[in-house]
Parts: C-alpha cells; structure tokens; sequence
C-alpha cells in the first residue's frame, strides 16, 4: 500500500508561494507571478522554499550555482539516490504552478512520508533549479546545465542580463551563492511533476501524461546594424531600416515553421524585439530581437537553422543591414527512460487513470538530468487551453494531487532495492 498525499497541504503551498512576487496584470486585471530568477521575489522564494524544506527535516545544501537540495536519508547509504525537483523561478508574466508543483509535489512526497513514518531504501532528494526559464540571463536550464555539466560554471557566471548584471554578482547579493560543489554524483533516477504547458490532455480528456522526452530547442539573439533616420525626410529607397528588416526575419520565422519542409511539428518565434532608438519618428537604426527554434527531429533542426542563416546572409546583402547572431542555448531532442516510464504508467493505470504519452514542447530540467540518469516525467492537464507563461495559467487542485500522488508513488517504487 502507498501512502495517500494530502492534496489540500499541496494546494495551499503552491497558492502561499504564488503570493511571492505576485503581480496584478495590467490587460486581464488577474494576479500572476513575477518571481524572475535571482530578483528580490527570487531570493524571498527561495527563502520560503528552503526553510519549508528544513521544516520537512531535510537535510539542505545549495551549490556554487544556486541550485538547492533537500535530503531525507534513507537506511542504504551505499545505494545511490532517488531525485525529483524542478525550478520556482518565473518569466516576468507568470502563473502559480509553472515548475512549483514539481518541487512543492516533491516537498509533499517528503511530508507524507513523514506522516506516515515510513523509510526508504535509497535516499530521496529533492531540490529546485537556478534560472531554468532562462528568461533573464539568456539561457534556459542553466542551474541543472550546470549540474548535470554541460555548462561550465565560470560560463555560467559570466552570463549577464540586458542591465549587464551578471549571475555570480546576483547570486552573492541575494545570498544563494553557496557552497557546496555544483556537479551532481549520478542519482538512481530523476523524476519531474510539471503542467503541461499546452492543450493536449485537457484537449483529450485525459488525467495525465507520460512524458516520452523533450524536442530540440536553439536559441539566437540577433543584432541588426543599419541606419537611423528621420522618419518623415528620408526616402524609402534611402533607407536601411533595421525594424523593417527584424520585421521580414519574422515573417521569414513563420513561413518556415509552416512550410511543412521541416516536418508538421517545427516551431519559431521572435520573443524579443527591441529597437533603437524606440520612437515615433526616427528609423530604427540598430535591433536586437530573439529567435526560438523547436523541433523534435535534431536532423530538421539542423536544416532549418542553416536555411534561416542563408536567408539573414542574403537579406543582409539585399538591405545594407549588418546582421549578426549569436547563440544563447542550444539542447538536443531527448529521449526519457522507458524504464523509469514504465514504473509511471503502471502506477497510473493501477489508479485506473486516463494517460497520454506525450512529448513535451517546453524545455525543463529533466532534460539535463536524462544526460547522467534514468529520467522520465509526469504531465499535469492545464485548463483554458493549457496556457502558460501567463497569469490565467491554472490546473485544478484535484489534477495536480493525481500527478504528486503518482509522482510518489515512483519515487518509492524506484527506491526499492
């Protein structure tokens, strides 16, 4: 028999965490959250996090990156661990469960085993990801990148926002510049509870999702060099507008996306637009904008970025606008394990719930773990379309005690010996 986890005490962790740095939208007048990765609201999350995961009685450290783990021993200290985690960083116009049900899930994993006075074979460690939305420094996942060693840590360090602020100096002036060393010992298995973050099992009707792995993703920041101009004494044919130009890459973006020629699943999105100078009547002479490539197949990924180079040489060319890029990220497709997959499903259908194995279209965390460990995830349905990255995000409380109840029941299932 598994212990039953208290869905009410899971709720009310994510609603008391969704108040720190708790925003009231401007166009929907709904309350979000605005908890960017290493601001004042990042640092106060963190600190509620943390002592709610002293008061679990585990024990905590936090790494040289910021990352921070909570561990609740079990009685085979020679067996390696079982993890499960996520990120409570937000992007500036969040939602309450985005990468907090899986923490807050793995919290309450911990407190009902507390209640219930049950031990484990295998520790269990549970933890939450430095900048993992990747929204202010430029980079995604780069808390469990770092761990799980694909970033170099000095990398990490230097990465700075649009203010020149980088990560080391923000993580020494929130406090969460720690001590322990940043690359992970391999654990057994990592486990992640997380909303869907799109339409597909609320769509469907289904209960939850099995996460089979993770499409491709690259990420460019572009600078266009052209001229600025008066807007009303300077001819069309005179001009070398770097808006109109960051304009045509866009719509070069979606045709692209919907060409079919890079399958029926490619995705790409301008993000960022900022030009220079910003006003009415000047021709912006310099843009920096952002490109977003998605893709399962890295084999189409690889051929829709060297397309897109040749069009923004080219365009170069035509315009007399200097382009340059840069990338910011870059993960390949993931496949998760089909071991860790097949402890998941059984649990799911021991419950007799409705399931959809499902690739995710959204990076997480536990894409950078499946690189050093058996690693798989659980989808929790979103309602109003699954959105995300916006305050209207919601999944039910019913629906997300159904994931941390199957997310428990792994973790304990993978800690038997």
């Amino acid at each position: 028999m598994f212990p039953k986890i208290d869905g009410e005490r899971l709720w009310a962790s994510i609603q008391d965490l969704a108040k720190v740095g708790a925003y009231t939208d401007s166009v929907s007048g709904l309350v979000g959250v605005n908890r960017l990765a290493l601001t004042d609201a990042d640092r106060d999350g963190r600190r509620l996090v943390r002592g709610w995961f002293e008061a679990a009685g585990l024990e905590v450290r936090v790494d040289r990156i910021g990352n921070t783990y909570g561990v609740r021993r079990g009685r085979r200290r020679d067996l390696a661990r079982i993890m499960a985690g996520s990120h409570i960083d937000s992007v500036p116009t969040g939602g309450a469960f985005d990468g907090c049900l899986g923490v807050l899930g793995a919290l309450e994993v911990v407190r009902t085993l507390n209640d219930a006075g049950l031990s484990t074979d295998r520790d269990l460690e549970i933890g939450f990801f430095t900048d993992e939305e990747g929204a202010r420094f430029g980079t995604d996942m780069l808390g469990s990148a770092t761990a799980c060693g694909r970033l170099p840590i000095e990398t990490a360090y230097g990465l700075a926002d649009k203010d020149g602020t980088t990560v080391k100096g923000e993580l020494e002036r929130i406090g969460f510049l720690g001590p322990a060393p940043e690359r992970v010992t391999p654990p057994a298995a990592y486990v992640e509870c997380h909303v869907e973050q799109g339409p597909i099992l609320a769509t469907r009707g289904r209960d939850l999702g099995a996460v089979v792995g993770v499409q491709a993703i690259s990420w460019y920041e572009l600078t266009l060099e052209g001229k600025s101009a008066h807007a009303g004494t300077t001819p069309m044919g005179l001009r070398k507008d770097a808006g109109l130009v960051a304009s045509r890459i866009n719509v070069e973006l979606h045709r692209m996306a919907t060409s079919g020629v890079y399958g029926a699943e490619m995705r790409a999105t301008m993000g960022r637009f900022d030009p220079v100078p910003d006003r009415v009547n000047i021709v912006p002479g310099r843009v920096i904008c952002t490109v977003d490539l998605r893709n399962p197949d890295d084999a189409a990924m690889a051929r829709a970025e060297a397309d897109l180079f040749g069009f923004l040489k080219a365009l170069a060319a035509e315009t007399g606008v200097a382009i340059t890029w840069r990338q910011t990220a870059q993960t390949h497709s993931v496949k998760f394990s089909e071991v860790v997959l097949s402890v998941i499903t059984a649990r799911m259908e021991a419950h007799g719930l409705s399931y959809e194995r499902i690739l995710s279209g959204a990076g997480h965390d536990a894409q950078e773990f499946a690189a050093i460990c058996p690693t798989a995830m659980i989808f929790v349905p979103g309602l109003y379309d699954g959105i995300s990255h916006n305050p209207r995000e919601y999944s039910t409380p019913e629906a997300c005690a159904r994931g941390v109840q199957i997310l428990c029941e792994t973790m304990l299932e993978l800690s038997k010996t």
